[in-house]
C-alpha cells in the first residue's frame, strides 16, 4: 500500500511511551529528528490503560502521545490494543480465557491469551476498537489501523468446539458429507449426530500431540477453523472501525511463514498486507526473502509493510546474537527489494522490565545518541530520505512463480508416512533458493493464483490438488512453460483423501510418470543420485518412478531401484513445454541444477548468478522504472560488470553498460534503469 501524499517509504517502528515517565518523551522525539523516524505504531498493548474497568474509559494518555505524535510531525499507526486481554476482562469473563491443547482452562497471564470463540472477547473487543475509530479518525497524525498483533494461538474449549460444528455445518451441510470427508468408515468412527464431534485435543484421538493424528481430515479441518476464527475477531474489529471510518487503510501485523495460520484466507480482508521480520539465527539471505516474497504474494504482487524488524538483537531465543555492523542496512534494503514501502522496528527504546527489556531498540535504556545501532539507524533514515518515493508502489516483473500451500503444509506433516522428518518449509526454501540465487525475481502465490504471467512454476511438496489446479498447470506447459513439481506431491484430496488412482494423482498426466512404490530412511542414509556431470546425494524419501512418457534425467545409485528415475522431464503439449519431476529430497546442489536447467530454457537467469553471494532483486515503478537491488551478503566486497546504463540512486553516481561496479562489504546499490 503507498500512503497517498506520503513522499517516502515511513521509517519508524512500535513506540510504547506509557511506558516511561513523560519527560522522557522529550528526549525521544528529539532522538526519532535526529535518526529520520517519521512513522510509530502506538497502543498495540493499550488495552488495560484504555480501559481499566469494563465501566471505565480513559484516553487521556492516548490523547497525549497522538497529539505529541502530530506536533512533531509524525504519522501513527494505531493499534486496536486488542491483542492482550486486561486482567479485569479475564477475571469477570473467564470463558475469555483459551483451554490448552490438553483441556485445561487456563487463567490470567501471558500475551496471546483470549479465546477467539468468546462472545465476551469479541463485545469488548469491536466495542474498543469502535472508540478509538470514533475518537481517532480525524486525528492528524492517524496513517493506517493496526488490529491486534501478531495473530496465533488455538483454543479447544466447549465454546471453540460448538463452533467448529457450525463451522462444520456450513462447510459439509450434511453428515453424510463429513463422514465421506474424513474417511470415518475406518475405526468405526461414523458419526450420527453433530453434537458426537469433538476438537482433536489429547483427550480425543490425539494422543500424541496435536500433528500426530489417526484422522487427518479432522485435525486439518481444525486448522481450518482456527484460521477463520482467528480472521473473524479481526474482520468484527475492522467492520467496528469501518463504521466510523472509511478510508483510513486496515492491516495487522503477519508472522512470514507461520505455519498455525493460512494467511492466504485473510489476505481479501485486509487494505495492506504487513509482516513481522525475525528470520532464524542460522538462516540463509533467501530465508527472510522467501518471507517478503509470500508476504507480496497475499495482495497479488502489492507491496507490503515490514511492520518489525530488529534493530539489534531479539530476545526470545536462548541465545540471541546481535547484528553485525552492516546488517541492518542490507536486511531493510532487501525488504525494500522484494516489495516494503515501509520499514519499522521493534522497538523504539527499550522497555524498563518484563520479558523484552533486553530485546533490541533504537533507543536504549541510557536514552543515548552516540550507540552503534543508533548511527546506523540515523543513517539509514537518511538513506531513505535520499531514495524518497522511488520504489513506493513498484511492482516485481516476475517470470517464475512458487506455489506456497498451507494446506499442503499442514497435511504433509500431519500424515502418518513415509516421514516426519520431511519438512514442507525446508523443501519449499531450497526450491525458492535455487531460484533467487540464479538471479531469478519469485513470486510466492498461492494455488488459486493465476498462472498464466509465468513461464516457470515451481510446485516442490504440492501434497494436495485442490480445485481446477491441475488443469491449470497443464495449461502452463501446453503455451510452451514448465512445470517442476517434486515427490510427495498430487497424493491427496482437499479432504487428504488420497487419490485412488496412480500417484502423483491429477499430476500424472502432466508429469508422464507413475509412481507405486516409495522408500523411505533415516536421514544417515544417503542416497547418490547422479545428475550429469554432478553427483547428488538424497535423503528421507525415494519415490520409484516408473517413466510413462517422461525421460530419465538423473538416477539412483543404490539399492534395488538403482538406475531407475530420480528426476525426470516429460515435454507436454505442442508448444515445447516441459514438466519436470524430483522424485527424492536432492541436496541444494542437486536442486540448483535441476532448477537453473529449467530457468535456463527460458532465458530467467540473471545477469549476476555467477556472484553466489550477490541478492538481485527488480521492482518497477508506476512510470515504469526499473529498479534492480544488488544486495552483498558477505562481509568481502563484491566485483560486478554493470549490465545496463543505471544511475545509482543512494549515491547519485552514473554507470554505464560494461563498467565495473562494485559492492562494499554488506553492501547495497540501487540502479535506476530508464
Amino acid at each position: 500500500m503507498t500512503v497517498p501524499g506520503t513522499p517516502k517509504i515511513p521509517y519508524g517502528g512500535d513506540y510504547n511511551p506509557e511506558q516511561w515517565p513523560e519527560p522522557v518523551w522529550d528526549e525521544d522525539h528529539r532522538l526519532f529528528t535526529r535518526a529520520g523516524i517519521d512513522t510509530l505504531t502506538v497502543g498495540v498493548f493499550s488495552w488495560s490503560l484504555t480501559q481499566p474497568a469494563e465501566d471505565a474509559l480513559d484516553f487521556t494518555m492516548l490523547d497525549r502521545i497522538l497529539d505529541r505524535a502530530a506536533a512533531e510531525g509524525r504519522q501513527v499507526c494505531l493499534a486496536t490494543g486488542t491483542a492482550a486481554l486486561p486482567p479485569w476482562l479475564a477475571k469477570k469473563y473467564p470463558e475469555v480465557n483459551r483451554t490448552d491443547f490438553e483441556g485445561r482452562r487456563h487463567r490470567y497471564g501471558q500475551r496471546h491469551n483470549f479465546c477467539p470463540s468468546s462472545p465476551a472477547y469479541r463485545r469488548q473487543a469491536t466495542a474498543m476498537a469502535a472508540r478509538l475509530a470514533e475518537r481517532y479518525v480525524r486525528h492528524p497524525a492517524l496513517l493506517a489501523w493496526h488490529v491486534n498483533n501478531e495473530y496465533g494461538g488455538v483454543c479447544y474449549c466447549g465454546l471453540c468446539a460448538d463452533g467448529f460444528r457450525e463451522w462444520l455445518r456450513g462447510k459439509y451441510a450434511t453428515l453424510e458429507a463429513l463422514n465421506d470427508a474424513w474417511c470415518t468408515t475406518f475405526w468405526s468412527h461414523r458419526y450420527t449426530d453433530w453434537a458426537e464431534i469433538e476438537p482433536p485435543n489429547v483427550l480425543t484421538e490425539h494422543w500424541r500431540g496435536p500433528d500426530h493424528t489417526a484422522f487427518q481430515g479432522t485435525t486439518l479441518d481444525y486448522f481450518r477453523f482456527t484460521t477463520d476464527a482467528l480472521l473473524g475477531c479481526f474482520l468484527a474489529e475492522k467492520e467496528a472501525i469501518r463504521q466510523h471510518d472509511r478510508d483510513t487503510p486496515v492491516t495487522t501485523n503477519f508472522m512470514g511463514m507461520f505455519r498455525p495460520l493460512d494467511y492466504h484466507r485473510w489476505a481479501p480482508h485486509l487494505d495492506f498486507a504487513s509482516w513481522d521480520s525475525y528470520p532464524p539465527l542460522d538462516a540463509p539471505p533467501t530465508w527472510p526473502a522467501l518471507a517478503h516474497d509470500l508476504m507480496r504474494g497475499l495482495k497479488d504482487g502489492a507491496p507490503f509493510w515490514l511492520m518489525e524488524q530488529t534493530p539489534s538483537t531479539t530476545a526470545c531465543r536462548d541465545v540471541n546474537p546481535l547484528r553485525r555492523p552492516g546488517e541492518l542496512r542490507l536486511a531493510t534494503f532487501q525488504a525494500v527489494a522484494h516489495g516494503a514501502d515501509a520499514a519499522l522496528y521493534f522497538q523504539m527504546r527499550a522497555s524498563r522490565g518484563a520479558c523484552e527489556k533486553y530485546h533490541g531498540a533504537v533507543i536504549g535504556h541510557a536514552g543515548r545518541d552516540d550507540t552503534r545501532v543508533f548511527h546506523e539507524v540515523a543513517d539509514l533514515g537518511r538513506e531513505l530520505e535520499l531514495l524518497g518515493d522511488a520504489s513506493l508502489g513498484a511492482r516485481t516483473p516476475a517470470r517464475t512463480a512458487l506455489l506456497f500451500d498451507w494446506d499442503s503444509w499442514w497435511a504433509l506433516e500431519i500424515s502418518d508416512g513415509p516421514s516426519r522428518l520431511v519438512r514442507y518449509q525446508d523443501t519449499v526454501h531450497a526450491y525458492y533458493r535455487a531460484a533467487r540465487e540464479a538471479g531469478a525475481d519469485v513470486d510466492v502465490i498461492p494455488q488459486t493464483a493465476d498462472l498464466t504471467p509465468y513461464d516457470v512454476v515451481l510446485a516442490p511438496v504440492l501434497h494436495m490438488i485442490k480445485g481446477d489446479l491441475a488443469d491449470r498447470l497443464e495449461g502452463v506447459a501446453a503455451r510452451g512453460g514448465t512445470v517442476l513439481s517434486t515427490f510427495l506431491s498430487g497424493r491427496v484430496d482437499e479432504h487428504d483423501r488420497a487419490f485412488l488412482t496412480d500417484v502423483p494423482g491429477p499430476l500424472a498426466p502432466l508429469t508422464g510418470i507413475r509412481v507405486d512404490e516409495w522408500d523411505s530412511r533415516p536421514p544417515d542414509f544417503v542416497q547418490p543420485v547422479r545428475l550429469g556431470e554432478l553427483k547428488s546425494e538424497a535423503r528421507l524419501v525415494f519415490e520409484i518412478v516408473l517413466p510413462r512418457g517422461a525421460e530419465p534425467v538423473a538416477t539412483y545409485g543404490a539399492d534395488f531401484y538403482a538406475g531407475t528415475p530420480a528426476v525426470t522431464r516429460n515435454r507436454f503439449g505442442e508448444n515445447g513445454g516441459e514438466a519436470w519431476y524430483v522424485a527424492t529430497a536432492l541436496d541444494q546442489p542437486g536442486v540448483d541444477e535441476v532448477v537453473r536447467r529449467v530457468l535456463t530454457r527460458h532465458d530467467l537467469i540473471g545477469p549476476y548468478a555467477d556472484h553466489t553471494t550477490v541478492e538481485t532483486a527488480t521492482r518497477v515503478a508506476p512510470d515504469g522504472t526499473r529498479l534492480v537491488f544488488l544486495l552483498n551478503h558477505v562481509p568481502e566486497p563484491a566485483a560486478l560488470t554493470a549490465h545496463a546504463s543505471a544511475t545509482d540512486l543512494l549515491t547519485g553516481k552514473r554507470v554505464e553498460q560494461g563498467d565495473p561496479l562494485t559492492l562494499d562489504p554488506l553492501g547495497t546499490v540501487i540502479l535506476r534503469i530508464q
